[in-house]
C-alpha cells in the first residue's frame, strides 16, 4: 500500500473543503457492532433510509387514524390525489414534462405496461435489442413479451455484447448494428446504467439510431435516476420507467416511475392495460364502464396510489429538490474520482469505464479471489459494506447524498488490506 492511500487526513480535509457537503447526517447509517458507522457503498443495491422518512409515515398513519376513509380527501396531504405530489419532482429528476411522468407500480410491471403498448411486433419488424448484460429482469420481461406475441424468445431477443475482452459497449457499435440490422427490430430497451459494469450509456446518440432504423425506444433508468442527469424529454426517447429503491432511497421494494414522450399520450391508437386509476380523474367518481382518456403518463396507471409506499419516495424527493441533481452529479463525480485514484494505488483491475461522462457513481472492479468472501470480510473486519456479483466482481457506489471522501479512503484501505492479507 502506498503514501496516498494512507494518507487519512487528505480524505478528512477534502470532506471539509467540498463545495456540496455531505448530507451523511440527514440519513440513517448502519452501525458495525463494534460501534462504528458502516461505510457504505451499497446504494446502488439500496439506499440508505432518510431521517425524515419515519415522520412522513407516522402522519399518513396519524391521518388514517383520525380520519379513516375521510383521509381520501381531508389527510394533510389528501390521498386521492397523493401522486402528483410525486410528479414535479420525478420530472426534474429524469429531465421530463411533468405530464410525461407518473410514480406507480415496480419497475418490471411498469416495464410490462409500457411494452403493453409500445411493443407492437408485426411479422416483419419483431425483434427487441437488449445489451447482454442487462439485469435478468429485463432480459425476463422481454423474452416473455416475444413469447406473449407468440415469437420465439430465443430468435426475437437480440443480445448485444460487448467487443471481446472488453466488459462495456460501445456506442458506435450499438450505431452501426441498428444500422445494418435495425430493418426488423421493434424495440431497444437498454439499462441506461448498467448494473453490473456501471457504465453510462450514450442515450441520446443510441435512441437517435434505433428510430432511425424505424424503432421504438425505451430506457430502464433503474440505476440512472437520482444517479447521473437525464433528459429523456429533449432526448426524444420514447419511453422509460425506473425504481426508487436505489439512489432515490425510498426503501426496500419502493414505486417505481415510468416516462412517456409528450407526443405520445395523445395517441388514441396505442393499446393500453386500464384500470381504475387510468381514466380522467374529473369524471373518475362517476363511476363509468369506460375509461375517459387522458394526455398525460397517467394514462398507463391502473391502481389507485398505495399510500405508505408513497410518502417514502416523497421524503426521497424533496432532499433532491432541496439540493439539486447538478450539484450531486458534480459531488459524485469527484467522489468517485477520488475512489478510482485510492484503487487504482491498491491495483484494482477496473471494468467501469475511466471516463467521468461514462459513469455513473460506481466503479466495479475484478478481484483475485472470490468476490462474495471478499465483500463478506470486508464488512465483518473492516465496517465497510460493498456488494458481489459472481463470480469476481465487487462494486463500490459511493453515493453523493451520505458518503464521503473518509468512506472512499476506508474502503479502499479496507480492500487493500483484505487483499494483501
Amino acid at each position: 500500500m502506498t503514501a496516498a492511500v494512507l494518507d487519512e487526513q487528505r480524505a478528512l480535509r477534502l470532506d471539509d473543503d467540498d463545495p456540496l457537503p455531505s448530507l451523511r447526517s440527514r440519513f440513517l447509517v448502519p452501525r458495525h457492532e463494534d460501534g462504528r458507522e458502516i461505510a457504505y457503498f451499497a446504494g446502488n443495491s439500496l439506499g440508505l433510509q432518510p431521517a425524515a422518512t419515519r415522520k412522513i409515515l407516522e402522519e399518513e398513519l396519524e391521518d388514517w387514524a383520525s380520519r379513516a376513509v375521510e383521509g381520501h380527501v381531508e389527510a394533510r396531504r389528501p390521498w386521492v390525489s397523493y401522486h402528483e405530489l410525486l410528479r414535479e419532482p420525478s420530472a426534474r429528476l429524469v429531465g421530463a414534462l411533468p405530464a410525461e411522468v407518473v410514480v406507480m407500480n415496480s419497475l418490471t410491471v411498469n416495464l410490462h405496461l409500457l411494452m403493453a403498448s409500445f411493443y407492437r411486433p408485426t411479422p416483419e419488424r419483431y425483434r427487441i435489442v437488449i445489451e447482454d448484460s442487462a439485469f435478468p429482469s429485463d432480459s425476463y420481461a422481454v423474452r416473455s413479451q416475444a413469447a406473449w406475441h407468440g415469437f420465439d424468445p430465443d430468435r426475437a431477443v437480440v443480445r448485444l455484447r460487448a467487443r471481446d475482452g472488453t466488459s462495456v459497449l460501445e456506442t458506435a457499435d450499438v450505431v452501426d448494428w441498428l444500422s445494418a440490422n435495425g430493418a426488423d427490430v421493434a424495440l431497444v430497451l437498454f439499462g441506461a446504467v448498467n448494473y453490473y459494469s456501471g457504465q453510462y450509456l450514450d442515450i441520446p446518440a443510441i435512441t437517435a439510431a434505433a428510430q432511425q432504423a424505424g424503432a421504438v425506444v425505451g430506457w430502464d433508468l433503474a440505476h440512472a435516476t437520482g444517479n447521473v442527469v437525464a433528459r429523456l424529454h429533449d432526448w426524444n426517447v420514447d419511453w422509460a420507467a425506473w425504481c426508487s429503491y436505489k439512489y432515490l432511497n425510498a426503501g426496500p421494494g419502493s414505486l417505481a416511475g415510468a416516462f412517456v414522450h409528450e407526443r405520445h399520450l395523445a395517441d388514441r391508437t396505442l393499446p393500453k392495460l386500464a384500470g381504475w386509476w387510468s381514466t380522467d380523474p374529473r369524471t373518475r367518481f362517476d363511476m363509468g364502464p369506460t375509461v375517459a382518456p387522458m394526455d398525460t403518463a397517467d394514462g398507463w396507471a391502473v391502481s389507485n396510489p398505495p399510500i405508505f409506499a408513497m410518502a417514502p419516495v416523497l421524503a426521497s424527493l424533496r432532499i433532491f429538490d432541496e439540493v439539486g441533481l447538478p450539484p450531486l452529479r458534480e459531488r459524485s463525480v469527484r467522489l468517485t474520482g477520488y475512489l478510482e485514484a485510492l484503487l487504482d494505488e491498491v491495483g484494482a483491475q477496473f471494468i467501469t469505464p475511466r471516463d467521468p461522462d461514462r459513469r455513473g457513481a460506481q466503479l466495479s472492479v475484478r478481484v483475485p479471489a472470490d468476490a462474495a468472501k471478499v465483500s463478506a470480510t470486508l464488512r465483518r473486519e473492516h465496517a465497510v459494506i460493498a456488494d458481489s456479483r459472481k463470480p469476481d466482481v465487487l462494486r463500490l457506489a459511493p453515493a453523493p447524498l451520505y458518503n464521503t471522501f473518509h468512506d472512499c479512503w476506508r474502503g479502499a484501505t479496507a480492500l487493500a488490506a483484505v487483499l494483501g492479507g
